[in-house]
């Protein structure tokens, strides 16, 4: 089974919320959170840098379109100010 995984950025500690493309994720049934890493039982892709060709083609008014999954973390900071780590890196995890 192919899993993704994406690590925790410092200063993110429980209670959190995890999100991706915009979806509330549940701990245990959408996730598990091992060492401050969180590990999904599903392949998650990201889109890298754009290729020149892409852009030009894209300059032209043509779509070209490519899984991209963003993975969001919403938390407290120690002062109470709820904060959003946004679009952290998905690393594949086998």
């Amino acid at each position: 089974m192919e899993r993704s995984a994406v690590r925790l950025p410092p200063g993110v500690s429980p209670p959190f919320d995890v999100y991706v493309n915009g979806v509330l994720q549940r701990e245990g049934a959408d996730y598990a959170v091992r060492e401050r890493v969180l590990v999904f039982d599903r392949p998650l892709a990201q889109e890298g840098k754009v290729s020149a060709w892409r852009w030009l083609v894209g300059a032209f008014g043509v779509g070209t379109y490519r899984n991209h999954h963003s993975v969001d973390i919403r938390y407290t900071l120690p002062d109470g100010r709820p904060t959003v780590a946004e679009n952290l890196p998905v690393e594949p995890r086998a």
